[in-house]
């Protein structure tokens, strides 16, 4: 069954009681918290180069992450990622990890993160309770490394993921965002990577944000072009059974091959209807959709002494209010930050 195949109507007027739902029937189960807007690299598609950082005293902190965690677990959350910008340059990054894991209800924590430290924090970080993770990986090739990431240097980032495998962060995901110009033409490179690694490596489109808006539009390839490449280069990817439109990457495998490849089509082919996520900024503010700037304030009731209690009616009432979908198809285009403020 496809995204496409699930079928789900507004359901009653007021939200329900049994966890967190939305309008539609959706079940939320699934909460994406950045814990910083601060990156140490610089990536095209992601942010300026000369990007403005919050101040921290306006930024979470440790112990209103985990009351947004419990109060979300409370709720019927089971899975939390941890985003950026960049988590793993957050202070006493490894402590916040083993809390978040000890939330009861809390089952699975895993983090997106650019690998760049992750030499020198994968094992720290599986100690604490780090299930897995997922590193960005845009191409093979340095020189085009260092041209999307502006800072970056591909060495770092795959002794990081290296070191992810040997600490046990599996199953390994690589992010790729193919972006034209930049790294369109060497997808089958990172495609071939799944016959000597049981990894995944998923392809995703670029999305429009912020000040980067206008060079997204101009630099989106479908997932079709991208599939399309690795077909030409190295044969038919045969879809892999059990898909149930619930994850946004639909999975494929070459013939042979030991890993999986994802397609992440989010502005070609939405995957909207099996959407279970909603996220928190690194400001505090709940966001419903990725590619919409609805957004509700947490920061301000926390700072204020909102109970556990009261944290949890807020996020139910919130949540119920979760759009649809995005608007893109409409140049509905969210305006108000880019991915690093959001945390992907």
């Amino acid at each position: 069954m496809t995204a496409a195949t699930i079928t789900l109507q507004p359901s009653k007027l007021v939200p329900m009681h049994d966890g967190l739902h939305d309008a539609f029937g959706r079940r939320i189960d699934y909460l994406r918290i950045s814990l910083t807007d601060v990156c140490n690299l610089r990536c095209v598609y992601c942010m300026p180069e000369e990007m403005q950082f919050q101040p921290r005293a306006e930024l979470l902190q440790d112990d209103e992450v985990i009351f947004i965690v419990q109060a979300a677990a409370r709720l019927g959350v089971r899975k939390v990622r941890l985003t950026g910008g960049e988590p793993t340059v957050r202070r006493h990054i490894v402590e916040l990890v083993r809390r978040v894991k000890q939330v009861p209800g809390i089952q699975e924590v895993a983090m997106t993160t650019n690998g760049v430290l992750l030499t020198e924090l994968a094992f720290p970080l599986a100690a604490a309770g780090l299930d897995r993770v997922n590193i960005s990986v845009d191409t093979l090739d340095a020189a085009s490394f260092q041209r999307i990431t502006r800072w970056g240097s591909l060495h770092d980032v795959w002794s990081g993921v290296e070191a992810a495998e040997a600490a046990g962060l599996k199953p390994i995901k690589l992010n790729c965002v193919v972006t034209r110009g930049y790294n369109d033409q060497e997808v089958a490179d990172l495609a071939r990577l799944t016959f000597a690694h049981a990894w995944e490596v998923r392809f995703i489109e670029l999305m429009p944000f912020g000040e980067v808006a206008n060079f997204a539009h101009n630099a989106v390839v479908p997932y079709q072009e991208t599939m399309a490449q690795i077909e030409q280069a190295l044969g038919p990817l045969i879809a892999v059974p059990g898909y149930d439109g619930h994850d946004p990457s639909r999975p494929y495998r070459l013939a042979g091959a030991q890993g999986t490849l994802g397609f992440i089509s989010s502005v070609t082919q939405p995957f909207c209807a099996g959407c279970g996520r909603v996220r928190v900024t690194a400001d505090g503010k709940l966001r419903l959709c990725l590619l919409r700037d609805n957004e509700v304030d947490l920061l301000t009731p926390l700072r204020q002494g909102c109970s556990l209690d009261e944290l949890q009616a807020l996020l139910r009432v919130a949540v119920w209010g979760k759009p649809w979908g995005h608007g893109l198809a409409h140049d509905v285009v969210p305006a108000l930050r880019v991915m690093s403020q959001i945390g992907g």
